[in-house]
């Protein structure tokens, strides 16, 4: 399958971090990625448009809905993809997605905070197939995130040369 060409196809526009970098380092000392051999470490990715605007801010259970969550977990997902073009040059490197690690804001008695983190893993599925797609995935429920985000992401993908 050609990733470059699915992404296409399915109509994701992809942010440009060669063009308007990627905004991590706007929150503190990071950078957007590093690569040890064929393991590609993202640093985290939220749902947030180029110009800063912060999408669905605020708390599960409180001011988000699940659905307005997902929404925003997929976001961060085209996000992520975004940072994997930008380290790569080629989508089509990717091999697979091996894990993510998914950070909900919550309320403590919101539960669903597995269906929340699926808008971006089902888009990783969307985009690179079960096969390619489909990583370990671990969800958990925070009190914050910087900026009242609902939600970040943190991805490891394996690459090929």
């Amino acid at each position: 399958m050609d990733f470059e060409q699915r992404v296409k196809d399915l109509g994701i526009e992809l942010p440009d971090y060669s063009k308007t970098p990627y905004y991590g380092p706007s929150y503190g000392s990071m950078k957007a990625h590093h690569q040890v051999g064929n393991l590609l470490f993202l640093s985290g990715h939220v749902p947030e448009l180029m110009d800063g605007t912060v999408v669905h801010p605020g708390m599960l259970g409180r001011d988000v809905t699940t659905e307005q969550g997902y929404q925003a977990a997929r976001l961060a997902g085209i996000n992520a993809v975004a940072g994997m073009k930008y380290a790569l040059g080629d989508l089509n490197r990717v091999v697979s997605i091996v894990r993510s690690l998914n950070l909900v804001v919550c309320t403590p008695d919101f539960y669903d905070v597995h269906k929340v983190s699926s808008g971006s893993t089902d888009l990783f599925v969307e985009i690179f197939g079960e096969a390619a797609g489909l990583g370990g995935r671990a969800t958990i429920g925070v009190t914050s995130l910087a900026r009242n985000h609902c939600f970040e992401n943190w991805v490891t993908v394996e690459v090929r040369d």
